[in-house]
């Protein structure tokens, strides 16, 4: 949990999505997509644990949903500063698509790679130690607690984003400005690993 916890914290793709949707929809939805995404989560890290041989014979495929992830970052960004630049239009046009916000979780966490080798890192070293055992219920309990510091996680930037929201009068244009940033600056930082690392290889 503490893990999970912690590793949801630096900015990235999901927990800036979840905050931006409880700034512009609610609450609620912003809770169902955090509801999405660890449900996605906690299904990968389940195989992973089961299948860590499979895990490392897919580089390739890794490869491809990093781009993947790449372009819908960009867009994310992109629809975010014509939001800001567009009085008329209050909302990012991807994040606010009819889409109900937990299957729009569940889309974006599944072509989301980085949580795989993070946790396939996380689970090999805790096997090395003996703190994680090969047992089902051992296996039960880590996931629940990935789960549940996971959605902790989010709830920061999802309460989080409500306060900023109240700090800055309701101003939805500065607000998109500066989550367009951040996506902006993700989405170069990721493609500039991709190709390092590509490279280095």
């Amino acid at each position: 949990m503490c893990i999970s916890f912690l590793g949801t914290l630096p900015l990235g793709t999901l927990n800036i999505a979840a905050m931006q949707i409880s700034v512009s929809d609610g609450l609620r939805p912003a809770l169902y997509f955090s509801l999405g995404t660890l449900l996605v989560e906690i299904i990968y890290v389940r195989i992973s644990l089961v299948a860590m041989d499979w895990v490392q014979k897919h580089k390739t495929l890794f490869r491809w949903l990093e781009w993947i992830t790449v372009l819908i970052i960009a867009a994310l960004a992109v629809s975010n500063f014509i939001a800001a630049a567009s009085p008329q239009t209050q909302k990012n046009v991807i994040l606010s698509h009819t889409i109900h916000r937990f299957w729009l979780g569940v889309a974006m966490s599944a072509i989301n790679p980085a949580q795989i080798p993070f946790w396939f890192g996380w689970s090999t070293a805790l096997f090395t130690k003996k703190v994680l055992h090969p047992r089902n219920d051992h296996y039960n309990v880590y996931i629940a607690g990935i789960g549940l510091g996971t959605f902790l996680g989010n709830a920061v930037f999802i309460f989080g984003g409500q306060f900023i929201v109240n700090g800055l009068n309701a101003n939805q244009s500065v607000i998109s400005w500066i989550i367009g940033a951040v996506f902006a600056c993700t989405a170069v930082i990721m493609a500039w690993r991709i190709i390092k690392k590509k490279n280095a290889v």
